[in-house]
């Protein structure tokens, strides 16, 4: 899914990875992510996926957000992205990926091999005799 990376403010260094959209950020405790600083709004912005066009930034009417620096009302987020809400910069990233075990489906594919070999040699012994 997506993270922020604080860079400023209280939770400096911090990471924050979402995992279902859309993402809510602002002053709020209601907000998926809230933050408490200067210039943030209540509900400040809230982040999209569009499959079409990928995560869309929409900020509320009275707020100000800046992408890479640029004042926007509503942006597609691209990894790496700076963003500056009031007071805050946080840089908008994709999160890491968790691969899924696949242990049992390999120990699957190779009892399948094994019994496949056995059955070659069954076969051979039975049309030799």
């Amino acid at each position: 899914m997506i993270q922020f990376n604080l860079l400023t403010g209280k939770k400096a260094g911090t990471s924050w990875v979402a995992r279902r959209f859309p993402v809510r950020v602002g002053r709020s405790s209601t907000n998926d992510l809230p933050l408490a600083e200067e210039g943030v709004w209540d509900d400040h912005f809230e982040v999209s996926f569009q499959p079409h066009e990928g995560f869309v930034l929409s900020t509320s009417a009275a707020a100000l957000t800046a992408v890479n620096g640029v004042p926007v009302r509503e942006a597609v987020l691209r990894n790496g992205d700076v963003l500056t809400v009031g007071g805050l910069r946080m840089q908008f990233w994709l999160a890491q990926t968790r691969q899924m075990g696949l242990g049992w489906r390999e120990w699957v594919t190779w009892a399948g091999i094994a019994a496949v070999s056995l059955l070659q040699v069954a076969l051979v012994y039975w049309l030799r005799a």
